[in-house]
């Protein structure tokens, strides 16, 4: 596996391609050696051979995708568990993704816990900031059909009733303002969320604390929405996962 790995690598570093008595001289395999994992490597997919040389293949190219998406969500893991630290609250990070509200990730505490997702966030996107949030950056259309496929029904005494107050109440979130939501998804619970858009992806970053601690929601989200806009601009952040 070691020498396979370094062919790999070899062949990565000529983006034309190299031949495999080459391939063999760089990384010190004897000539019959490379030749056997050069055709076990291109049988598999890891590489092709075109007029006498040898590329990446898309085997290859699918790990190295692979090992990009795990380098992106270890970035935003440690984010949120450096933001939940800072700020002293759980921090919650979600798209919309294909039609549905995607939770990718959450960083919580003993001392501070996440909500607990006791009726699927997917379905009960009207009765929590995280749904809220996303649904607000949709147009019209977009809304109504989530609603038309995950209609709003009583979650807690405090949840929005139907589906045109709903409507109504996201046509009149202030772009790029937090969305408050108070005992709508879990009783005890008080959650805000902020957007975070970047092209055409709608993603959200939440938080939430005990109804009796409310006082401390709306500093909490501000501290996070300004730590979030430090992130973008260091560039270090992606949501393109």
């Amino acid at each position: 596996m070691q020498r396979a790995l370094r062919l790999l690598e070899a062949v990565g570093s000529h983006a034309d391609g190299a031949p495999a008595k080459q391939l063999a001289r760089e990384t010190g395999l004897p000539l019959p050696t490379a030749y056997h994992l050069l055709r076990t490597l291109t049988h598999e997919g890891y590489l092709r051979r075109e007029n006498g040389v040898f590329l990446l293949g898309e085997a290859a190219a699918r790990l190295a995708g692979g090992g990009a998406l795990q380098n992106r969500r270890s970035k935003i893991e440690s984010s949120l568990a450096h933001w939940r630290d800072v700020i002293g609250v759980p921090v919650y990070f979600a798209v919309y993704r294909d039609g549905e509200i995607e939770l990718i990730s959450v960083s919580d505490t003993p001392a501070a816990p996440a909500v607990d997702e006791w009726a699927d966030f997917r379905e009960t996107g009207h009765a929590h900031a995280i749904g809220q949030c996303l649904l607000s950056q949709l147009d019209e259309r977009a809304r109504r059909d989530h609603l038309d496929r995950h209609p709003v029904q009583a979650i807690t005494p405090y949840t929005v009733r139907d589906g045109r107050t709903l409507l109504e109440r996201l046509k009149n979130t202030e772009r790029m303002q937090p969305v408050v939501e108070r005992q709508e998804y879990a009783l005890g619970t008080v959650c805000a969320a902020i957007p975070v858009t970047a092209g055409s992806t709608a993603a959200t970053m939440a938080i939430s604390v005990p109804s009796h601690q409310e006082q401390r929601l709306l500093p909490a989200v501000d501290r996070l929405r300004k730590e979030v806009g430090r992130l973008f601009s260091s560039l270090v952040f992606s949501i393109s996962i």
